[in-house]
């Protein structure tokens, strides 16, 4: 997968192209060129749209055209002879001064050759474009590691909050026969307290949401893995991720110790998902 953000930059001669990306939810291009290469703009707009799905793209070509600086031999020779035309009729004998001659305005020329022509800046555009992929390949490749990396790291915890889960129901039945012989001063029913600490617990239960955090996260190794344009589906599978997250949260607040840590497993699977979903912004 590859990362919106990248960079390129190609030399040819005196003129510069470069290619700068940040993310972006669509597709927005910006094209700063020189006059001389206006009328390549549609053709470079077209290959830019062909490479890029989504993103805010730069391109900014500069150019100095190479000049060649010669000798005013006309305008010296009419200067001259001017010179020489005032001092003889001011009767003067003061000679000309070259220095001052040649900081005339004109004195010294410059002539475009052959060399200053401006490049094909098409070209240009398709030899910054492989950069630019290649930098976005990269970063891409770095990317999809770490986020690899973190939702391992959701697995972990999901696998956490299932351990925890077992023992919620062995909870509930020391909380509800502490409780209940505290109110009413006698023994309890233990198939009676059985039953009320199974409904408490499946009130509370959060075995479906575990079951579909580990299936979504899952998912979300096949698309990091997958070499097609998927940030949107996960973007998408993400929110779903959080929002199982908010609701073991939830239902977490009639546990004990055992909520407690159910509770600290969610914030921290919570956590890495907003990192992973932050992060994943960049992926095109």
């Amino acid at each position: 997968m590859r990362s919106m953000t990248g960079f390129a930059s190609v030399m040819r001669g005196q003129a510069t192209l470069v290619i700068k990306s940040v993310n972006h939810k669509g597709l927005d291009l910006h094209f700063h060129l020189p006059q001389v290469f206006e009328a390549a703009e549609p053709e470079m707009r077209r290959a830019l749209r062909e490479a890029v799905s989504r993103g805010t793209v730069q391109v900014r070509v500069s150019w100095t055209a190479e000049r060649k600086t010669g000798l005013n031999r006309e305008l010296l020779h009419a200067w001259l002879l001017t010179f020489r035309e005032a001092a003889k009729e001011l009767n003067l004998t003061a000679e000309p001064d070259l220095n001052a001659a040649l900081r005339l305005p004109g004195m010294m020329e410059a002539d475009r050759g052959p060399e200053g022509e401006p490049p094909d800046v098409r070209e240009l555009m398709r030899e910054a474009l492989q950069a630019w992929n290649a930098f976005r390949d990269r970063e891409g490749a770095l990317l999809t590691e770490e986020l690899l990396r973190r939702t391992g790291e959701v697995d972990r915890i999901v696998a956490d909050i299932e351990r925890l889960r077992e023992g919620a129901s062995a909870a509930f039945h020391r909380r509800l026969t502490a409780r209940l012989a505290e109110l009413l001063g006698f023994a309890i029913d233990p198939q009676r307290l059985a039953v009320e600490a199974a409904l408490l617990t499946e009130k509370s239960d959060v075995s479906e949401e575990v079951t579909r955090l580990r299936a979504h996260a899952a998912q979300l190794r096949v698309l990091l893995n997958s070499n097609s344009e998927a940030a949107k589906k996960i973007d998408f599978l993400l929110q779903e991720m959080n929002r199982e997250t908010n609701t073991i949260l939830s239902k977490t607040g009639g546990l004990g110790e055992i909520g407690l840590q159910i509770t600290d497993a969610a914030l921290s699977a919570k956590s890495e998902i907003d990192k992973i979903r932050e992060q994943a912004l960049n992926l095109e």
